[in-house]
């Protein structure tokens, strides 16, 4: 967990404008138990959030951006509360696990220390900045254990309910059924006799996309003796038990569908993919570990968004200005 959350820190650092990027009037927008948040520290979690919808795949819908002035200042007011909390609690955090933490950091993106201070540099972030911030996220995952997670259990009832609910999760490899038409090259043909194999395949090809029976295409053109017999059928498979090539076209094929001709050492194929479905599902105790986490994660998530609507309660919070979107009044609980 620690290392999944300074990674994620080190992938934020790298969405935040330099300053040169945004000349700001910086103005108070809101009071949080008397510490103020800015419209500079809004438009900063503004260029997060849409960094952070960039990269989801699916992409968010356009509609779910467009009170972006309220999301962030709402995500501020939330982190505000949790530093507040922090404080109230008095956790710390040495700085032995400041220097671990970021050791994580460079080990698992295979930085140096000079690699990690110039790819900072170049965000116009010095390296003691981020020591400050590596050291706030773990204030905030030790907060998080001590309120959220510690109270949190996840039975062994529910675990098999969800594995039994969610079957495809927990599948093997991936199998998949396909055809292939073989056309025979070597290195030691004369020019003319290469061209004419590849407009034969390329004939071929055009048949067999235009909806021409396969395996009986298989069966005339095939250099492979077997798809007399077989109509080219390669039976099923899974996913590391075929060649590198083909795997890279199914993979991105739908049932039905016809690849390009792919070139391997010794010829040309072009393949079918039949069909593509899961594997047998893992055993239960198998994957029970995993299932845990999945759960796991999904309660501490439920129970850390309720335990910080609970802070918002007790908390006295002022919106002193209107934001961007011309929305007034208290930032949603």
């Amino acid at each position: 967990m620690i290392k999944t959350l300074i990674t994620a820190t080190l992938v934020l650092i790298a969405t935040l404008p330099s300053p040169s990027h945004a000349e700001v009037v910086n103005r108070i927008l809101a009071v949080v138990n008397d510490e103020i948040i800015t419209s500079y520290a809004v438009e900063k979690e503004k260029a997060t959030i849409l960094k952070e919808a960039e990269r989801q795949q699916p992409p968010p819908p356009p509609e779910s951006l467009v009170h972006l002035d309220e999301t962030a200042l709402n995500r501020l007011i939330d982190k505000k509360l949790v530093e507040q909390k922090v404080r109230e609690l008095d956790i710390k955090v040495s700085e032995e696990e400041v220097r671990q933490a970021i050791e994580d950091v460079k080990r698992q993106n295979k930085l140096s220390q000079e690699s990690l201070v110039s790819a900072l540099a170049n965000q116009g972030l010095s390296f003691d900045q981020y020591k400050v911030q590596i050291r706030e996220q773990l204030e905030r995952l030790r907060l998080v254990s001590q309120e959220v997670r510690s109270k949190i259990q996840v039975g062994e009832r529910e675990m098999r309910e969800y594995y039994e609910a969610n079957p495809g999760r927990f599948g093997g490899e991936e199998n998949f059924r396909a055809r292939n038409i073989y056309f025979k090259l070597d290195e030691k043909m004369p020019a003319d006799q290469v061209k004419k194999i590849m407009t034969t395949a390329l004939t071929v090809l055009h048949e067999a996309r235009d909806g021409k029976d396969f395996a009986e295409l298989a069966r005339q053109h095939s250099d492979d003796p077997a798809a007399k017999n077989t109509g080219g059928d390669l039976g099923t498979f899974r996913k590391g038990d075929i060649l590198p090539e083909f795997e890279e076209s199914l993979i991105k094929m739908k049932p039905g569908e016809v690849s390009d001709l792919i070139y391997v050492s010794g010829g040309l194929h072009i393949v079918k993919l039949e069909a593509r479905f899961a594997g047998t599902p893992k055993p239960f105790e198998q994957v029970k570990a995993e299932v845990e986490d999945i759960l796991y994660r999904k309660k501490s998530e439920e129970r850390f968004n309720q335990w910080v609507a609970d802070l918002r309660k007790g908390a006295a919070i002022e919106i002193r200005q209107e934001t961007g979107t011309g929305d007034r009044g208290p930032a949603k609980p």
